[in-house]
């Protein structure tokens, strides 16, 4: 009897997260990592992460060892995937592809802008019709007005004349899907706006995924709170909107990089709940690293360091960050770090219990 995909599907494999899923099916359809991470729209060190984790999780030796378990247990069908025939759209097989189904445009902001339509890399022109497209994204299912583009944009230094319609009509001729051109964007009397459905955004899917793993946190499912809040980090590829000049583009880089440090620290009070005080620690002292006058985390990764059996560590942690202060800003140590010595000096409660940013 043949065997069918249920059949040879085994637990390791329902054991990895989608984005695992993602890497294994890409891997298995012949591409090197530069390719997966292009076609994932994913930095390669995430790309190289996930793989590791699929190998770990299915006790896989290597990738070729990997490439065979993706055909064994039904994740790559022959003759479909990335190097693959494009299967006719609306079919079944299209549809269980990925081919057929799902938005046509991404657009990606927690980094240099990058932007994908129907699976290819589209160049959008200079940088301020980019900061055009990047503020029709980050207000999914609203119009934006022609004078709200030219502040956002351009600011104070508005220009003369009709600038903003000429850069959408550029655009949607870049981004166009089949013969309208206004299938990607639209325009009614309110302003234009991305078509519903047609775009996904990266800065959409990292809160998504940030809420649901608050959500997580609240039920006690820690575990997967850590596993979603992960996935949200991954789509970082560093400074959120790299490049894009006005004053929109300014406030949500310094807010998107606020959220990203807001989420480290979250997945780590997560990951001491759950007795993962190393992994608490590698993230958290990268952040320090990144955010050296960011009081909060330096307490946070001092109440890691003592959960962990690092006393000395933890008090110098306090002697860096006290040294940044005073050097940079002129000021003493804050009362989060002040406590969080306190509880290193006196031992209290090494291993145990919950820890929340700043908590002594």
């Amino acid at each position: 009897m043949p065997t069918t995909t249920a059949a040879r599907a085994t637990p390791g494999v329902t054991a990895l997260t989608a984005g695992e899923r993602e890497v294994l099916h890409a891997l298995g359809c012949g591409l090197a990592d530069a390719e997966i991470a292009d076609v994932l729209a994913l930095p390669e060190h995430v790309v190289a992460e996930r793989l590791g984790r699929v190998l770990g999780k299915l006790g896989l030796r290597d990738r070729a060892a990997a490439i065979v378990h993706a055909f064994d247990c039904g994740v790559v069908v022959p003759g479909q995937g990335p190097r693959g025939p494009v299967p006719a759209p609306g079919s079944t097989d299209g549809r269980r592809a990925g081919a057929a189904s799902g938005p046509r445009l991404r657009v990606s902001l927690l980094g240099p802008l990058r932007t994908r339509l129907a699976g290819r890399p589209v160049d959008v022109g200079p940088v301020r019709q980019q900061a055009v497209l990047a503020a029709l994204a980050l207000s999914p299912g609203r119009s934006v007005s022609r004078r709200r583009l030219l502040e956002d944009v351009w600011g104070r230094d508005t220009p003369d004349g009709n600038v903003v319609p000429v850069y959408v009509y550029r655009l949607r001729k870049s981004l166009r899907l089949g013969e309208r051109p206004d299938s990607v964007i639209r325009r009614d009397r309110c302003g234009y706006g991305l078509v519903r459905g047609v775009a996904e955004v990266d800065v959409l899917h990292m809160e998504d995924l940030a809420t649901r793993s608050e959500k997580a946190g609240r039920y006690g499912d820690l575990s997967e709170a850590v596993r979603l809040c992960d996935r949200a980090l991954e789509l970082f590829r560093g400074e959120p909107l790299a490049g894009l000049p006005g004053p929109l583009a300014e406030s949500e880089r310094l807010r998107l990089t606020r959220r990203r440090v807001a989420l480290a620290q979250r997945r780590a009070e997560w990951q001491l709940g759950l007795g993962r005080h190393a992994e608490a620690v590698a993230g958290l002292s990268a952040l320090a690293l990144e955010e050296p006058l960011n009081e909060p985390v330096a307490a946070l990764l001092m109440h890691a360091l003592r959960r962990d059996g690092r006393r000395a560590e933890a008090l110098a942690v306090f002697d860096r960050a006290g040294r940044c202060l005073a050097e940079d800003l002129g000021v003493a140590p804050g009362e989060a770090l002040v406590r969080a010595r306190r509880a290193v000096l006196r031992g209290d409660g090494a291993g145990t219990g919950p820890v929340r940013a700043g908590a002594a």
